[in-house]
Parts: structure tokens; sequence; C-alpha cells
């Protein structure tokens, strides 16, 4: 059976995307389930294989993109988690054929049922930025998590910081964002923030947010030093991402700073399966429904990947397959 598909051949960047309708499938084993694709979203790391940013090799050549949806068609003679009919997410790992397909092959684990609730497109973007922004919130072991009144600081307005806002805001945290665009900020009132800072008019934004339960530090380098400064004793930094430039010696943090300000900092990489079904669980209940950019892509992926790249977007980037 083939598939239609986007294909990585390299990593000079949109370049090497090429459009093939012969990639054939391979047999299905066992405990694997063939989908039928729908929607994916696009992650910063897709945009980072593309350009072999961050040590990001790519060996073969593979479907594009980690994460989507769609329904389950087929499954193996050993598969008993899913049904035919069945609605699903997936999100993989780099190296492996991902989900800019009209159908894949996947193993059952890689699969988890898809919230009631929510469109195709809504959903694609959960196993990476929605898992990420539950585990930042929700995930550190010991603790019960954020709850109502609580102080959530997140940055910018990529798909993680979007979804961990919509999360906090679920159960009456309040919120402070940030952001250098003042359209993106008025977006992120409209959506419930109580508070939103300037980062470039206000540079000194941490001390501004003092008092911060927990921040969703997405920037990394560039921004741990003012989520330092923001986060109360006995806070968290949730450090989920890298995407920040660092601009000076000045802003370089260690670990010196979690004594300094006596709280906790953990790295955020997704999260685990059972993660996965206790975010889906409370959107469920909550009725959340994630936010997507207002521009949504057909199959013009090329298209779609330069748009994401221009960081013109407001939370996630998401491509309609047909």
């Amino acid at each position: 059976m083939g598939t239609n598909a986007w294909i990585l051949d390299g990593q000079n960047s949109t370049e090497s995307l090429k459009r093939t309708s012969i990639r054939q499938l391979p047999v299905l084993g066992d405990h694997d389930v063939l989908v039928q694709m729908h929607a994916a979203s696009l992650n910063h790391r897709d945009v980072a294989i593309a350009e072999a940013l961050h040590g990001l090799s790519l060996e073969k050549p593979v479907i594009s993109t980690s994460d989507g949806s769609g329904i389950v068609h087929a499954t193996g003679a050993k598969a008993k988690t899913f049904k035919p009919g069945v609605k699903i997410l997936t999100g993989l790992g780099h190296g492996t054929d991902g989900a800019l397909c009209t159908y894949g092959i996947f193993h059952e684990t890689a699969l988890v049922v898809m919230p009631e609730g929510l469109s195709f497109v809504e959903a694609s973007m959960l196993p990476c930025a929605g898992l990420t922004a539950w585990n930042a919130l929700f995930g550190l072991r010991g603790l019960k998590g954020i709850k109502e009144g609580d102080v959530v600081l997140v940055q910018g307005t990529g798909g993680v910081s979007v979804l961990a806002m919509q999360f906090a805001l679920a159960v009456g945290a309040i919120i402070i964002a940030t952001t250098s665009s003042e359209s993106k900020a008025q977006k992120l009132t409209s959506l419930g923030a109580h508070h939103v800072l300037n980062y470039k008019t206000n540079p000194n934004w941490g001390e501004t947010a003092k008092g911060v339960h927990v921040v969703v530090d997405v920037g990394g380098l560039a921004t741990i030093g003012q989520s330092l400064e923001s986060v109360r004793p006995e806070g968290v930094i949730s450090v989920t991402g890298l995407l920040g430039d660092l601009p000076g010696a000045a802003q370089t943090a260690t670990l010196l700073g979690c004594l300094v300000n006596a709280c906790v900092a953990r790295g955020v990489v997704l999260g685990s399966r059972e993660q996965f079904e206790e975010m889906n669980q409370f959107m469920e209940e909550k009725g959340v429904k994630p936010v997507v950019d207002e521009r949504v892509f057909g199959f013009e992926v090329r298209e779609a990947y330069g748009y994401m790249m221009g960081q013109g977007h407001f939370s996630k980037v998401c491509i309609q397959i047909q």
C-alpha cells in the first residue's frame, strides 16, 4: 500500500522537503496500527531537524513531522489497544517516519486515544506541546501541581506556553504572560491572561512578576535569569525549551540560583503515557480546546514550515492532511 507523504531527505531546510505519492508502507506487523492521518502540527524540533540544529542529525530519509491525529484503519494480529474507527494521536521521535502522510503505520505503543470534543487540527498539537505544558504544571513527583489562586508565568505565545496558560486557567490560576508583540498581548488578554509583560520594553520583567509559583520557561539561557528573579521561595521553574538567544553572559544562570532563590528548577521533555492520558481526561472534564493559529494550512508543507520559521504565528501551526 502506498501513501501520499512529505519526505525529509536531508537537512537543507525546506529544500529537503519532497512530496511523494508512491511511498510504500511496510507490511503491518503484529503490534502495528494503520492510521489514516487527518492533521499534523509543527514543532520547533521539526524545524531544527530540517536545519540540522542542536546536533540533530538525519541518517535516512523519513516522513516529516512528529505530531499528528487520525483514525485507526486497521490493526495487526496481536494489537489489542485500538480498534478500527478510533480517533488517535501520535507523537514520534526524530529519525522515524512521522505524521505528514495520508496513511501511516505505527506501533500501538506510539498512539493515544484522542480527547473527545476536539477537531483533528486542534488535537494534533497535543503530543508534544500539550504534554510538555501538562508536565510543566503537574508533573513534578511529590507535588500536586498548581491549584486555584497560584500564580503561573508563561513565556511567549508558542504552543507550550499557550496550552500551559489554558490548563492553568482551567484550575483557577492567575496568569502572567510575556511577549514583545502588542497584537499578541491583546490575544493573550482575550484568552484570559491577567497580566501581560513586554520583555523588550521591560527587560527586568522577572522582578516585575516577583512571587510566581510556577514558571514555564521556554527560552533557556536567554530567559532563565529572569525566571529565577520571578519565582517565589519554594516555587518551581519548569525548563521546557531552548528558543531564546543568549544576548550576553549576564543572563547566564547556574544551579546556585536555585539556592539563592530557594526554588526548584527541573527540565521537562514531553512526559509519560500516564500523564498524556491524565491530560486528555482533564481536557474533556474542563472543556479545554487548544488554540490554533488562525492560519491553518492544507498539504502545502513547505509553506507551513516557512510560516513557522517567520515566527509570526500564535500558538501552533497546523496542517490539514488531504
